[in-house]
């Protein structure tokens, strides 16, 4: 699948009629979806025929698009029910029968030992920033990415932490390459908000670990 018509199909997922703020669910606009699949996929393997998790998976949109790219199956993770529905609509509505849905608090999966330990190829992931009341919650996320993955983790988030993420990289003993630097559009979805739409600087970030 060429990576234009990826991103076409990916313009069909719904998103979120009504987001929660303290889950800071903003989607991952189709555009940057698909570039990050196509990315993993053509050069580094990490979609077609692996098992692949998708943390805090929301209405499903890398989901969905890890299915349309051949991954042998998909497993989404997402506290909130309402997305979790969502998320299978499109799946329905797309013909997606490859991807699974658990209704889990990503930060609390590390409390089940054994469970999702290294039971997937790859994670993919767009993790809350860690705003509003949310501080620190990239990090569990990304902590608990490693924790479930055996090749590599594929994440976004804030340029601004940079210098954070490989600091703890290298407290974990993983590989961090930037794959690329991005403006996340985050559109006005919350009263609060008094921009039509505000750009943030996001790096598109590959974890992996050592040869063994």
């Amino acid at each position: 699948m060429r990576l234009k018509e990826l991103e076409s199909y990916l313009q069909d997922v719904e998103t979120f009629e009504e987001p929660k703020v303290l889950l800071e669910q903003y989607p991952t606009s189709p555009h940057i979806a698909a570039h990050m699949l196509y990315t993993m996929q053509t050069q580094y393997s990490a979609v077609e025929g692996k098992l692949v998790a998708d943390l805090g998976c929301g209405c499903g949109v890398l989901c969905a698009g890890a299915a349309m790219l051949g991954a042998g199956a998909c497993v989404g993770f997402d506290i909130d029910e309402d997305a979790l529905s969502m998320c299978q609509s499109n799946c329905t509505d797309l013909e997606l029968d490859n991807i699974h849905l658990v209704q889990a608090d990503v930060t609390h999966l590390h409390t089940c030992p054994g469970r999702w330990h290294k039971a997937f190829d790859t994670v993919i992931m767009n993790p809350p920033f860690g705003t509003k009341k949310n501080w620190g919650i990239d990090m569990i996320f990304l902590r608990t990415a490693l924790d479930m993955a055996t090749e590599s983790v594929y994440s976004l988030h804030k340029t601004s932490t940079r210098q954070h993420i490989k600091k703890k990289a290298k407290e974990w003993n993983v590989s961090m390459e930037v794959i690329a630097e991005l403006r996340f559009d985050l559109p006005a979805m919350y009263k609060f908000h008094k921009h039509k739409s505000v750009d943030i600087e996001v790096d598109f970030i590959r974890f992996s670990f050592p040869s063994k």
